[in-house]
């Protein structure tokens, strides 16, 4: 009897040739996002060890499944919480009406990804969408190599970055036409209530209110990051208000936390507009929930979810797609600025 022989995996390929599991993945299956140096080595490494690609996870990969997965690197309170969600998922169901596909939503905050990963790795879907992805989840590299995905926004990881696809907004535009504006209402001790640093719209907003400030000759009156979250834009405020600094206006990374940092203001017998102007990110239903409604730079949330259907949906017929698609917010002026 012949004994049995193990064949060679795609991670002693990767030993071999010197590169990431993900640059073999990406070269077997026929990605050009690889440097040519990158691509000798690897197919060098299949050809002495004679590594044979799993034909069987090949063919299931390649089977139709009409199913397409959203991810959300979220916990359900967040998720169901905040209205920009709502309006991105409203688009990608839109744009999904008229097709055989039918959606599954993943909320992959529990597990670090593993179930969610594990699933999607397993056939079970043609491709996949992720938004609100921090610097921490590391695992949508993993589902990157699996299945075409494209992202809500610029990817956090560099390596995953230059070589995805993704929808995003000039969140530096926005952050610079929502300062603007309280510049413009004659403000000039303006402070800012920042997204997250481990995400990009936190960062790039933040960006975009420092380069506005700059060019104004202006400097900040103060900065405090918070989690994109109602509770975490009130303690922001009151954080600001206790630094003892003197503050007539407020841009603040989007409309929840901008809800409780007017609710903060409003205790501590600050009026908005009058003593402080407040400018918040999304134009969300939010944004006309509170008193006074409030002025906000509009991010075309729905659209972004459309266009991340269209290029989803080239990848999967073979057509291609442009690799980055940018759209421009505007400002929306209502009755918390003057």
């Amino acid at each position: 009897m012949t004994p049995a022989t193990t064949a060679t995996t795609i991670e002693e390929v990767a030993a071999a040739a010197g590169v990431s599991r993900s640059t073999v993945s990406r070269v077997v299956n026929g990605s050009t996002s690889v440097s040519p140096a990158a691509l000798e080595a690897v197919n060098q490494a299949i050809a002495k060890l004679k590594y044979v690609p799993n034909r069987a996870a090949r063919t299931l990969a390649s089977r139709t499944t009409n199913a397409v997965a959203l991810v959300v690197p979220e916990d359900p309170t967040r998720f169901f919480g905040d209205p920009y969600f709502a309006s991105v998922v409203g688009g990608i169901y839109s744009r999904l009406a008229a097709t055989p596909y039918v959606l599954n939503v993943f909320l992959a905050s529990d597990d670090q990804g593993d179930k969610t990963t594990t699933y999607l790795r397993g056939g079970n879907v043609d491709g996949a969408m992720i938004v609100s992805h921090h610097a921490r989840d590391s695992y949508v590299e993993q589902i990157a190599d699996s299945v075409p995905v494209v992202f809500a926004g610029r990817p956090t990881q560099p390596d995953v970055a230059s070589r995805s696809y993704y929808v995003d907004v000039d969140n530096v535009l926005g952050g610079r036409l929502g300062t603007q504006e309280l510049i413009d209402a004659g403000r000039t001790r303006i402070a800012t209530i920042a997204g997250p640093a481990d995400m990009p719209p936190g960062v790039d907003r933040l960006i975009g209110f420092n380069a506005a400030l700059a060019d104004a000759g202006l400097e900040p009156s103060g900065c405090v990051v918070g989690d994109f979250s109602e509770q975490g834009g009130a303690a922001a405020m009151r954080e600001l208000l206790a630094g003892g600094g003197a503050i007539d206006g407020v841009f603040v990374a989007n409309d929840l936390m901008a809800r409780g940092a007017m609710a903060v203001l409003s205790e501590a017998g600050l009026r908005v507009p009058g003593d402080v102007s407040v400018v918040g990110f999304d134009d969300s239903v939010v944004a006309t929930q509170v008193t006074p409604h409030l002025s906000t730079v509009r991010q075309p949330s729905f659209q972004q979810g459309e266009l991340m259907v269209d290029v989803l949906l080239g990848l999967l017929a073979g057509e291609g797609a442009d690799r980055v698609t940018i759209v421009d917010p505007e400002m929306v002026t209502r009755d918390s600025v003057r």
